[in-house]
């Protein structure tokens, strides 16, 4: 095969490939060209599909809902991202020194990670809760009557960043450490020889070094924050009074509660091309503060 020359050469490399490429084609791809297909169509699995051209995209446009749940998507991705990044990269630079404990820490922070969204959101409801939840009682004994949360149209969505951030940090937190892990000590030792202070070292040498882990970490936030879902439905279900209510829940609602599929592809539609036009920036924005050795 090494001497393999023209077509015979594309043939052998046609073949190894062609089950991850069936694959590929099978999952992927087609379920991709029948979503867009069906946003064509009005269907409720029921009865036979109705072609109804951009139907569904008009109504789209023109609903409140759909712009309703767009809003509270950014809301929650505006309180959520920059936190998330802040507090994870803070755990990250204090676990990342010889302390007494670090590997239990690192443990203890990333453990919710790995646990199930059923478990952390009902943990939460109960830390939540205005009569018998722990967070109210703390307040309380600060003479600070706390808010109804979840039953609390103003703070429903707050409570849900919260849970989703004490969740994350240990996620984010580990791809700093990996990052940190990476730099030179050499690097610190020369800054040192010129004088350089802790605040100058993580200014002109931490901060530069991880801009690549700060790009990754940013771009996954991002891309899953548009795609809340688990903590909301849990949670809220999208109340009280739709407050909480998010895309990826009206997709949900839509197809599985109201049996509108070919609507509920079309909202699918425009989240990708959402989360695909803020990538593009995003890879484009990286030339000026990305840094690679």
């Amino acid at each position: 095969m090494a001497g393999d020359k023209g077509l015979k050469k594309y043939f052998w490399v046609l073949f190894f490939i062609l089950p991850s490429l069936l694959g590929k084609l099978i999952f992927t791809v087609f379920p991709m060209l029948t979503s867009l297909g069906l946003t064509m169509f009005e269907w409720d699995l029921l009865t036979t599909p109705e072609f109804v051209g951009f139907e569904n995209f008009k109504y789209l446009f023109t609903n409140p809902t759909f712009w309703q749940s767009l809003l509270h998507t950014l809301y929650f991705i505006v309180g959520y991202v920059p936190i998330v990044i802040v507090l994870g990269f803070g755990v990250a630079l204090l676990l990342n020194q010889k302390i007494k404990g670090r590997s239990f820490s690192r443990a203890a922070f990333f453990t919710p990670v790995i646990s199930s969204w059923v478990a952390v959101s009902l943990l939460w409801m109960w830390i939540f809760s205005p009569k018998y939840g722990i967070l109210n009682y703390l307040l309380g004994l600060f003479s600070i009557t706390g808010p109804n949360w979840l039953y609390d149209t103003q703070w429903a969505m707050p409570a849900i960043i919260i849970t989703s951030i004490w969740k994350d940090i240990g996620y984010i937190m580990i791809m700093y450490i990996a990052g940190l892990q990476n730099i030179p000590d050499e690097y610190y030792e020369a800054a040192a020889l010129d004088g350089a202070g802790r605040w100058q070292k993580l200014i002109h040498i931490t901060f530069p070094m991880l801009s690549p882990t700060t790009f990754f970490a940013l771009m996954i936030s991002l891309i899953n924050s548009f795609q809340v879902f688990d903590q909301v439905w849990i949670m809220t279900q999208g109340g009280p009074a739709n407050s909480t209510t998010t895309l990826v829940q009206q997709i949900v609602m839509n197809a599985t509660r109201y049996g509108r599929y070919g609507y509920a592809a079309a909202i699918s539609w425009i989240l990708f091309l959402i989360i695909f036009g803020f990538t593009v920036l995003q890879n484009h924005l990286q030339k000026r503060w990305v840094f690679y050795e």
